[in-house]
């Protein structure tokens, strides 16, 4: 690793000498500048500079151009500032620009090394902290969704545009579509990303327990309260908190889940103050919860409170033009991870798989292709590599009944025929969608889905 790089900016020949000599001991390269125009003229012609340290004063290109030059040409690289007395006010000033810190005259040599050294390693923690960012977003970004089907690109879009907002999200659909990749997608595309994504599965802890997690608690609050522990609202703050299985939350903690949603605080259990709290929630469903408000188990506030944006992650049968792409992902990663030998998949085996309901979705693909890379000892997955209970879920082709109109003589597509349903549903109930997604035998929200999807505009009334 080399030594870092300081350009010293000095129109005096003696504080000049005084850093070269204190700085290149302590192992830096220095570039020397006897004027802000030649300090300028090195930044142009330096590409490998860490740091600037430069007097304020130094005639026609001042201190504060060079400042403003570094800005802009290399955004990242800290600005020391070196004043004298009775230009600490300037050196205020250049700070609220965007100078790192600034040192007064005459200069401590051990303050100086401290400054720089912090300095630096501000600079490489924000360059660690954005390799980061690019690898969650190449391992959780929405290329990661992998898709080539018209709902799940709809699906994408409308989470792209969401996501630059702070809107409430409302993510539904069957277990196994996905619905948490898709909630950190848009956490990390959002102005939120440089936050923390907090999630909890509030079907996976005790309901003695949810509460204590999402809200906290304080020393003494109950037996066990040895010492005070903040609850995932506060661990999200300036974040994204994501409740997944939103439907199990207890009436209470849904009360309390409303109160901070509403206010933007949380009271921790045996609390005596309410903590502001600065977060997005983004909340997901398997389950019907206008359902739950009929059966009384979901408050028909929240549900206002959190359907401010839904978005719903269509099933695996409903798109089986996904599954390949979705099966060429897993299998891509199996190889380089495990160096499993499997290249890809036979067409007939292919049909099969399109052919199942997959009522696992997406996460029930994902056990298939572990499966198969530990029992397929071809590099081509065959229709008899295939799990015995896939294959015999299969459905088998059969004859119209006599005398039966054939819809494939029609020479309809699925879309067309799809949509002709839903305009005939709407045609009979009058326009009414609850009467119409009885019909079809859909819920509320699906018809809408579909409706949107095939640009069918809201009944009105």
């Amino acid at each position: 690793m080399h030594a870092p790089t300081l350009l010293i900016v000095d129109d005096e020949e003696r504080m000049r000498r005084l850093f070269e000599l204190v700085l290149k001991a302590a192992g830096y390269q220095l570039l020397l500048a006897r004027s802000g125009d030649e300090a300028l003229h090195m930044l142009q012609e330096h590409d490998s500079i860490d740091m600037i340290i430069t007097d304020l004063q130094l005639g026609t290109v001042s201190g504060m151009d060079v400042l403003e030059a570094a800005h802009k040409q290399a955004p990242d690289v800290p600005v020391l500032i070196v004043t004298g007395y009775g230009t600490v006010k300037s050196a205020v000033e250049a700070m609220q620009k965007g100078a790192y810190d600034y040192i007064s005259k005459p200069v401590d040599n051990e303050e100086l090394k401290i400054v720089i050294a912090r300095a630096l390693q501000v600079r490489q923690l924000a360059r660690d902290n954005r390799t980061l960012r690019a690898g969650l977003q190449e391992q959780f970004g929405f290329d990661r969704i992998v898709s080539v089907s018209k709902e799940m690109e709809l699906v994408k879009r409308l989470a792209k545009e969401v996501a630059q907002t702070d809107a409430t999200v409302l993510i539904t659909g069957e277990s196994g579509t996905g619905k948490d990749l898709l909630a950190r997608a848009i956490h990390l595309a959002s102005p939120r990303a440089q936050g923390p994504m907090v999630a909890l599965n509030c079907a996976g802890i005790p309901e003695h327990l949810l509460e204590s997690e999402l809200f906290g608690y304080e020393k003494g609050a109950f037996t066990d309260a040895k010492k005070s522990k903040p609850g995932r609202f506060q661990m999200a703050d300036r974040g994204t908190l994501f409740l997944d299985e939103i439907g199990e939350l207890s009436l209470t903690a849904q009360a309390k889940l409303l109160r901070v949603l509403e206010q933007h605080v949380v009271e921790p259990l045996g609390g005596v103050r309410s903590i502001p709290v600065d977060l997005r929630v983004i909340a997901a469903t398997n389950q019907e919860l206008p359902d739950l408000i009929k059966a009384g188990r979901f408050r028909l506030d929240l549900y206002y409170r959190l359907n401010v944006y839904q978005l719903r992650m269509p099933p695996l049968r409903e798109r089986p033009g996904d599954i390949e792409p979705i099966l060429t992902q897993f299998l891509d990663r199996a190889r380089r991870e495990r160096g499993s030998r499997i290249k890809g998949i036979a067409q007939n085996a292919l049909t099969l798989l399109t052919q199942y309901p997959w009522p696992g979705n997406v996460r029930e693909l994902h056990n298939v292709v572990e499966w198969l890379t530990i029992t397929c000892k071809q590099d081509m997955i065959q229709p008899e590599h295939l799990p015995a209970s896939l294959t015999a879920a299969a459905p088998q082709p059969s004859a119209s009944p006599a005398g039966a109109p054939s819809l494939l003589s029609l020479g309809l597509s699925v879309e067309e025929v799809e949509k002709a349903m839903l305009q005939e549903a709407l045609a009979k109930s009058g326009g009414n969608v609850s009467e119409a997604s009885r019909l079809l035998k859909i819920t509320r929200n699906t018809l809408r889905y579909r409706m949107a999807k095939h640009n069918l505009s809201q009944p009105q009334g």
